[in-house]
């Protein structure tokens, strides 16, 4: 069974601006553009009969779209930092999609995460990458930001065990109200299209 979580899509706009950051840090594994993505809730491999029960308890959702934006960089680790991210802009549409979501996955039976939410976009895995170097690299990209874009959707993703992430694949989508189905989240494909 493929590891699940349910997700938010990084727009095209947005995923080549984070792309621009790739580069400049030693020991470094860059997550493929086309894989980029915010994690909501990390479910896990779970049997087929508890998958459909939450996909029927998501079908239930209904929340309105937003706008998001990403903002600065940021690292998960410490002393010994494993990666490097983007953050995201505050946001309580996101935070009360998120918290919807994991409050279905725990009625469920999912258990809970034991981390805090935390808003990003995995940049890259790191190995064996120094303190300073990763200090060095988020001080020389700390005014990132991206132009506000609009959140129209939020994704049901699995994903197989692999070095650095990805590929992830979009099991099942679910739109948020007042989204317009054409201008929803545009990802970008295998060859950098749509």
């Amino acid at each position: 069974m493929p590891r699940l979580f349910t997700a938010l899509e990084i727009p095209r706009d947005a995923a080549l601006s984070l792309s621009l950051l790739r580069g400049g840090l030693p020991g470094a594994r860059w997550i493929d553009v086309e894989n980029y993505h915010l994690t909501l809730r990390f479910i896990g491999d779970i049997e087929g009969h508890l998958a459909d029960e939450i996909v029927d308890a998501l079908d239930r959702v209904h929340r309105p779209s937003f706008s998001l934006s990403l903002t600065g960089v940021g690292a998960f680790g410490g002393k010994k930092p494993h990666a490097v991210w983007a953050g995201v802009s505050a946001s309580p549409d996101l935070t009360g999609l998120q918290g919807e979501i994991d409050r279905i996955c725990q009625r469920l039976g999912v258990p809970a995460d034991p981390r805090k939410f935390t808003p990003h976009v995995t940049l890259a895995r790191l190995r064996n990458s120094s303190p300073l170097d990763v200090a060095q690299y988020l001080s020389a990209r700390g005014n990132f930001s991206t132009l506000p874009f609009r959140v129209g959707r939020f994704v049901l993703m699995s994903s197989r065990d692999s070095v650095g992430g990805g590929p992830y694949i979009v099991e099942e989508a679910w739109s948020l109200s007042g989204a317009d189905r054409a201008a929803a989240t545009p990802r970008l494909g295998a060859q950098g299209t749509l």
